[in-house]
């Protein structure tokens, strides 16, 4: 094998690695730093009148959260509608950048069901709603962030810049969504399944697992 073939050799290899390098630098997470998570900061909210394991399970790092559309809401006193979700707790913000990951999975049949959200604001209870219609994943019930969703695992990363008002949405690594959040407030991330106003299917599920905060 000749000189010239083995440094042609070496330079195609050293030009792939670098680029390697280039496409993981455009990573959502990159420049973040991971904050450490327990138990602890998974607080599960279900229908109030319902034993836990009725509505939640965690087998093999998979959090399985469901609920009907009848179901009650989380405590007698509320006058929202019935979900099961995880509440980030131990981790509000009130400034800097602040992002979450999971890996997410929603059901076919599954319909009008909020699956994950920046909770609190100036204007209204939330920053960020991402409901499920369809299998499509939208900004609250209007802008179309996601397509054919269904029954596959995808990756979901949310950005939220809260001194320069902005959150931005990536699915499998790639920006999907950005708007102006609704003013600051004590905000917190949650997951799960959260029945929307209206147009909700009977059944409401999803999946997540490798959940990760990061901040800056």
């Amino acid at each position: 094998m000749s000189s010239t073939y083995i440094f042609v050799i070496l330079s195609l290899f050293f030009l792939v690695c670098t680029h390697i390098v280039v496409v993981c630098g455009e990573d959502p997470t990159y420049g973040f730093t991971s904050v450490p998570l327990t138990e602890a900061n998974f607080e599960v909210q279900k229908p109030y009148n319902i034993p836990l394991k009725q509505r939640y399970s965690y087998i093999d790092g998979v959090h399985r959260f469901w609920v009907y559309a009848n179901d009650k809401p989380y405590s007698p006193s509320s006058p929202t509608q019935p979900r099961t979700e995880i509440r980030i707790k131990g981790l509000d913000y009130h400034s800097g950048v602040w992002q979450f990951e999971g890996y997410g999975y929603v059901p076919k049949g599954t319909s009008g069901a909020t699956i994950a959200q920046i909770h609190g604001a100036s204007e209204g209870a939330t920053t960020l709603i991402l409901r499920i219609y369809n299998g499509d994943m939208r900004y609250y019930n209007t802008y179309l962030v996601a397509e054919n969703l269904y029954n596959k695992w995808f990756r979901l990363n949310i950005i939220h810049d809260v001194d320069g008002g902005i959150v931005t949405v990536f699915i499998n690594g790639v920006k999907k969504f950005q708007t102006k959040d609704h003013g600051p407030g004590d905000l917190y991330f949650k997951f799960g399944v959260y029945a929307a106003p209206d147009d909700i299917s009977n059944y409401m599920e999803s999946r997540w697992r490798y959940i990760k905060i990061y901040k800056k």
